[in-house]
């Protein structure tokens, strides 16, 4: 390897680097702003303004809640919110249509801009390739399980699948498992009556004790799920490995 090849190569990886601090770093931005800026007020400002729209009202939303998704913008209270102004059916449609979009939009983010500097670290870690290439293959089931559980923060789980092998189409698809939870919180804020009860104690006490242990027990339930088929995958990809590695560096054939 000659010099401007040695040059060219650490270019390249302090490229990928920078790329993947940006990220960090505006992922970090967005999840302070978030929290000291009144973020929440301003979303139910907007909610206000949706009410006051008419027809187009829906439409706004969506746009709302694809913007608030990309930007790691917690989404509950646009979600509960959605069931004062549109109702459980409709509700639950919009909420879904801008999750879907908007959690895409961010997957395609990560997939465009951090999956190049993930490749460079994993390709010396054949176990780790290995384990994200099976991954890859379960990829529609790992990502509905995740889906339905609570436990995976759904605005990180966005940006990083995108740095994973899954498949756009799994991810898509896999983007069913929202509805139930999707149906659960549009149905509580529904109870609420109007946008300002949103988030207090007096409109989550309207929530009826079934809806509340049926979202702890779907849950529950896809959490545990999860763990056990990824570390299935993972022990077999694993064990895939350290097979080939055993014949690889057996003696030669005769």
């Amino acid at each position: 390897m000659n010099e401007e090849e040695i040059k060219s190569n650490g270019s390249g990886k302090q490229q990928q680097i920078l790329k993947l601090v940006a990220i960090v770093a505006i992922v970090a931005v967005l999840i302070v702003a978030a929290k000291y800026f009144n973020v929440q007020q301003y979303l139910r400002n907007a909610l206000e303004w949706v009410d006051g729209l008419g027809s187009t009202g829906p439409v706004v939303f969506i746009i709302i809640y694809i913007v608030a998704t990309v930007a790691f913008i917690p989404g509950s209270l646009l979600t509960l919110g959605s069931g004062v102004l549109f109702g459980v059916v409709f509700g639950s449609i919009y909420v879904f249509i801008g999750a879907t979009i908007g959690a895409t939009c961010a997957f395609l983010v990560g997939r465009y801009i951090a999956r190049g500097s993930v490749e460079k670290q994993i390709e010396g870690n054949q176990k780790f390739k290995a384990i994200d290439t099976a991954v890859a293959r379960e990829g529609l089931k790992i990502v509905l399980l995740t889906r339905l559980s609570p436990i995976f923060p759904f605005n990180l789980l966005n940006y990083a699948f995108g740095v994973t092998q899954v498949s756009l189409k799994d991810y898509f698809l896999g983007s069913i498992g929202m509805l139930p939870g999707t149906i659960m919180y549009v149905y509580i804020g529904s109870l609420a009556g109007s946008l300002a009860t949103l988030g207090t104690e007096q409109q989550s006490g309207g929530a009826p004790p079934w809806a509340q242990w049926a979202i702890r027990i779907i849950g529950f339930a896809a959490t545990v799920g999860v763990t056990v088929y990824v570390t299935r995958i993972a022990k077999k990809a694993l064990e895939t490995e350290i097979s080939e590695d055993a014949v690889g560096d057996g003696p030669e054939p005769i």
